[in-house]
C-alpha cells in the first residue's frame, strides 16, 4: 500500500464532506452536520480562509483527511496548530494512514516554529485515545472545553451586550 498525503483542493470538497459525515456517524452525531459542499468550498478554500486541509490517499484513493488551523499560546508566546479533524475511513485503519496524516501536520508545526499541536477527542473514543497515547501525546485532563454555538452566541449578546 502506497500512502500519500497532499494539500486538499477545492475539488476535494465533496470527498471531505463525505468523510465529515462518516466521522459524525461514528461519533453518533450525524444529525449535527449541516455543512454542505458549498459551505466546505467557501470556508475551507475561500480567499479568507484560515483553515487548511490534507487528504490521505492509499494507492491513489482518498481514505482520510485532516483539517487544522493556526492557534496561539500566550504562555509560550508562539503559534500552535489546532487539529480540528483527523479521520481515516474504518476499512483503512491500521494501515498507517492516521499516523501519516498526524506526522504531516506535526512536520508543518515544526517547520512553522509552533510551540504545540493540539486536538480534542471524545472521552468514549477508546481506539483514538489508545492511538494518541501510543504516540506519546499527553491528555490535558485539567482543562474543560467550553463552547457557544451560533444560538449561544446570539443569546449571550442579547443578554449581556448593549446595542
Amino acid at each position: 500500500m502506497n500512502i500519500t498525503i497532499y494539500p486538499a483542493q477545492k475539488a476535494d470538497a465533496g470527498v471531505i464532506l463525505d468523510m465529515i459525515i462518516e466521522l459524525a456517524e461514528y461519533e453518533l452525531s450525524r444529525n449535527q452536520v449541516i455543512a454542505t459542499r458549498e459551505d466546505i468550498e467557501k470556508t475551507l478554500f475561500g480567499p479568507d480562509t484560515r483553515t487548511e486541509a490534507l487528504i490521505c490517499a492509499i494507492d491513489g484513493v482518498p481514505v482520510g483527511y485532516a483539517v487544522f488551523f493556526m492557534s496561539y499560546s500566550t504562555w509560550l508566546g508562539k503559534n500552535g496548530i489546532y487539529l480540528e479533524d483527523l479521520y481515516v475511513a474504518k476499512r483503512f485503519r491500521q494501515h498507517g494512514a492516521g499516523k501519516a496524516l498526524l506526522a504531516h501536520v506535526a512536520k508543518l508545526a515544526k517547520e512553522r516554529g509552533c510551540g504545540r499541536l493540539e486536538w480534542s477527542v471524545l472521552g468514549w473514543n477508546q481506539p483514538a485515545i489508545d492511538f494518541y497515547d501510543s504516540i506519546g501525546a499527553n491528555a490535558q485532563s485539567e482543562w474543560i472545553r467550553y463552547r457557544l454555538d451560533e444560538q449561544g452566541i446570539e443569546n449571550f449578546l442579547r443578554k449581556h451586550v448593549s446595542a
